[in-house]
Parts: C-alpha cells; sequence; structure tokens
C-alpha cells in the first residue's frame, strides 16, 4: 500500500473532518424522525430515563378490519401496531398491557392475535371485556393468550354493566385476574358498595376520574385503597384537567395522594392513542411520561410504579 504524501493527509483529513461535521448533524434529524409518533403531539424525547422492562400498563390499538361493536360510539382512525412501537421507542417502554376499548365490544380474539407482534409472553399482556355468557373454556384461552383482567368501561354503557362486576370478579379471581374499572367520578361514589363487596383486585382507570383529594370520589378511592385490594392507573392527566398542559397542575394532589398511599399498587399507562381527544388536540406523550417524575419524584418509588408493580399485577417474568 502507498503511503499517503503530507499533503494528501491534510486533504483526507480535512474531508474526514467536513464528513464528520455532518454526520454531527444527522443524529439530531433521526432522532427528530424516530420521536416522530401519530396521534401524539411533539416530537422530543422525554427527559425522564425510562428503565429496564419500564412498562405501558394502558393503550389501545385500532385496525379498520377488525369488526366495530354495533352498539360503539367511540370510533377512532386506525393506530397500529407499528405506530405503537414508534411511541415505545420514542418514551422508553418495553412491556405494554393493550386493552379492549368499547370500539369492539367483547371481541376479544383480534386483540388476543396482535400480542406476539407486540412482544408475546415476556412483554405484552391484554385487558380484554367479556360479559356473564362467557364460558370457563374461552377464560382459560383467554389466559394462555396473555389476558390477565377484564374492564368494565361503563362511560358510555356498552358491553358491560355494573352488575355483572361481582359474579365474574369471583369467576376470575383464581386465574389471579382482575376488574378493571372506567367510570366518571360519580357514578363511581353511587356505585360504592358494589365496589366494597367485590372479590379479588380492582384496578382504576385514569386516576379514577376524581377531580381534587377533597370530593367524595378521591375519598371511596381511599377507602378501598386502604381495603387493600385496590389499585389506581395514573393515567389521563388530560381526560379531566382545567389547567391543562404541559403541568397539568391540578391532577398533582391526585396522583401524589394515591402514590403515596400505595405504593406497590399504582401503576402507569400512556392511553395511546388518546381516543377521547380531537385528532389536532392529542397530549405530548413526552410530556406525559415526565409527569410521572413529578407525580412520583423518588427514583426508586417510580421504578416499582413503571417496573415492579406492573409485573405483579400482569405476571410478567420476573427480572
Amino acid at each position: 500500500m502507498k503511503k499517503l504524501l503530507p499533503g494528501r493527509r491534510g486533504v483526507l483529513r480535512g474531508a474526514l473532518a467536513a464528513a464528520a461535521a455532518n454526520t454531527m448533524k444527522l443524529p439530531a434529524t433521526q432522532a427528530q424522525q424516530a420521536a416522530e409518533v401519530r396521534w401524539s403531539a411533539g416530537t422530543e424525547m422525554p427527559k425522564t430515563k425510562a428503565p429496564p422492562n419500564a412498562t405501558d400498563c394502558h393503550f389501545h390499538i385500532y385496525d379498520a378490519s377488525f369488526p366495530i361493536a354495533p352498539y360503539a360510539t367511540l370510533k377512532p382512525p386506525p393506530a397500529s401496531v407499528d405506530d405503537y412501537h414508534a411511541l415505545q421507542r420514542r418514551i422508553g417502554t418495553t412491556r405494554c398491557v393493550v386493552i379492549l376499548p368499547s370500539t369492539y365490544g367483547t371481541d376479544n380474539s383480534h386483540y388476543m392475535a396482535l400480542l406476539p407482534q407486540l412482544g408475546g409472553k415476556d412483554r405484552a399482556r391484554m385487558v380484554g371485556v367479556v360479559n356473564t355468557s362467557v364460558t370457563d373454556q374461552t377464560l382459560r384461552q383467554m389466559h394462555d393468550a396473555g389476558v390477565r383482567g377484564i374492564r368494565f368501561n361503563l362511560s358510555p354503557p356498552g358491553a358491560t354493566t355494573i352488575d355483572m362486576i361481582e359474579q365474574l370478579a369471583k369467576r376470575i379471581e383464581p386465574m389471579g385476574w382482575h376488574c378493571q374499572i372506567n367510570m366518571p367520578a360519580d357514578q363511581i361514589v353511587a356505585a360504592q358498595e358494589v365496589f366494597m363487596r367485590v372479590p379479588g383486585r380492582l384496578v382504576f382507570d385514569h386516576l379514577a376520574h376524581a377531580p381534587d383529594v377533597n370530593g367524595p370520589a378521591y375519598q371511596l378511592i381511599r377507602r378501598l385503597i386502604d381495603k387493600g385490594n385496590t389499585w389506581v392507573k395514573l393515567s389521563g392527566a388530560y381526560g379531566d384537567t382545567k389547567s391543562g398542559p404541559p403541568q397539568y397542575a391540578d391532577r398533582l394532589a391526585v396522583a401524589q395522594g394515591y402514590a403515596k398511599a400505595a405504593p406497590d399498587r399504582v401503576v402507569w399507562g400512556s392511553d395511546w392513542p388518546h381516543p377521547s381527544e380531537p385528532a389536532d388536540k392529542k397530549p405530548d406523550d413526552a410530556v406525559l411520561f415526565d409527569l410521572l417524575a413529578v407525580w412520583v419524584p423518588d427514583q426508586a418509588a417510580r421504578h416499582k410504579v413503571l417496573v415492579e408493580n406492573p409485573a405483579r399485577l400482569y405476571d410478567f417474568p420476573a427480572g
């Protein structure tokens, strides 16, 4: 090999330096492109670093090929598994729990088929929807697929009713499943006697929609938490806020109250693709993820919320 002459070395060094300078500009552009997620505002990455096995415990997939329930009122545009993987790359979560929305009624089959694409038995779980006609065989099939809970989305009414909760809770408790509840705060309070009687685990979506720490909804959830079987999702900050982003200041006391009362029974969820929000008013998922560091400022406690608590609730592998 010929040795490069001094002049050529200088030229080559200059060319390499110019190439390096151009290359240094690329990662920002590439990072920005990687952070662009459908149905999510903003493109910046979160300031908070997600730990290994961080879990998003609440999101949905929408597919035009899935049959829509005849009574469905919420019919969002498509939000695919690939779109969701883009969200994971942006915020840093690797485990996930997909929630069957009211759009698809009690048809769990298409969602169960998504679980291998979402990460399989090591990284993906599902919460389905059933009514009292479900057979034990179907419940076992759902469990084998990765389902670990059933949702009662009673806002608006659809596939399930409040009267079904106790009966179904008794049937799923031996499998270690939970009943997930999504209801307006006033309806939660109206049904408090039911929730006090329910055996097994209860999980309330989106801060249980409690508007503040002084109201009856928050006080009821605190009593249920003290009872020992109730969990709360630190999610949906935008759903009941009046102060709005980026701080969602009026949700702070509620979220911190739950996190302090039950540090081992709170989990976090993105609620992507934010189906309740108009297409031009989607929240910024990096802001929502960073909000958890405000609600749960202690890093060890936040690790519980993102990793340890979901592993117990949704039966993820240890470690």
